[in-house]
């Protein structure tokens, strides 16, 4: 069903029932802020897609004809249902905007997040923020799937449906502890030696897993089957420091470990090992609110990093 063409449109019945309730056309105007002239023209425009008059002017102001106090009658049903309509929409939509809904691998969750966040917080302090730390296939899902807002890679592949700018760069390291045999290879590690050894590695999904298996194979060189698969960067650290066996992290993960002297990182020739972290959002569809926000303190963080 459609609404019938003399009642589709109800700022004429409002700007009535106004006339009605401040006695004057000119005052209604004010209070719809539009000018007299504009006010009469509605009215008359009014009056003609309902066949009679609505208002009867005089010098003292305007009063509703005995079919205008009737219409206004049956019209403020109307318009209240529409202002009911207008504020329910207004405040469902100020609750989608103050809703973030992140998805972030587990290297980007860890070490940069809580630094947008405070960013953030600054920028937009209405935002209620919910973040699912997972790895980067997960992400990619949950942004495609609608269940995240915006989401953070560091896989080096974007599925189709999704857009992608970059937020940051990052360096996959080899680490080991203090007592391995490469802990004192000054010289470094040949990519062929690294590749042929079974290391503490993410599950699969993992963006750092899906990296460092992309780059070996440009290389030439396959990943050989890990000897632990573990799904947090927090458990590889501690797998590594009790001489598990190496691993290859995020230099971000692994630099407090380092600095502590848990881990040393050992250089690995013949591999580039250079990523570049992603924001990712459906194709199409333009960021707005909260996650704009977020992606715009990601951006700028980025920006100061590489300065």
């Amino acid at each position: 069903m459609t609404l019938p063409s003399r009642v589709a449109d109800l700022t004429g019945f409002d700007l009535l029932l106004s006339v009605a309730r401040a006695g004057s056309l000119g005052r209604a105007a004010a209070e719809h802020g539009i000018s007299q002239p504009a006010a009469s023209a509605r009215m008359r425009l009014l009056e003609h897609r309902l066949g009679f008059a609505l208002i009867e002017r005089s010098p003292r102001g305007s009063r509703l004809t005995a079919a205008g106090a009737l219409v206004a009658g049956w019209a403020q049903a109307a318009v209240d249902a529409a202002a009911g309509l207008d504020a329910s929409i207004t405040a469902l939509r100020q609750e989608q905007y103050s809703r973030l809904r992140v998805a972030a691998s587990m290297t980007v969750a860890e070490y940069l997040f809580p630094g947008w966040l405070g960013a953030l917080r600054a920028a937009d302090p209405g935002a209620a923020v919910a973040l699912s730390a997972v790895n980067s296939a997960e992400v990619a899902h949950a942004v495609l799937t609608g269940t995240a807002d915006i989401g953070f890679v560091e896989g080096p592949d974007i599925p189709v449906g999704l857009h992608a700018e970059p937020v940051g760069r990052d360096q996959l390291i080899l680490v080991v502890d203090p007592a391995h045999p490469w802990a004192r290879r000054r010289a470094g590690v040949p990519v062929g030696e690294v590749a042929a050894t079974s290391l503490v590695t993410r599950e699969a999904g993992s963006g750092t897993r899906r990296f460092l298996e992309e780059a070996l194979i440009r290389v030439g060189e396959d990943l050989t089957a890990p000897l632990a698969e573990l799904s947090s960067t927090t458990a590889i650290k501690a797998a590594v420091a009790a001489g598990a066996g190496p691993a290859v992290l995020s230099s971000l993960a692994v630099a407090a470990d380092v600095a502590a002297g848990a881990l040393r990182v050992v250089t690995v020739t013949g591999i580039d090992l250079n990523r570049i972290l992603m924001a990712v959002w459906p194709a199409g569809r333009p960021l707005t609110g909260p996650a704009l926000d977020l992606y715009t303190v990601a951006a700028r963080s980025a920006r100061r990093s590489a300065i």
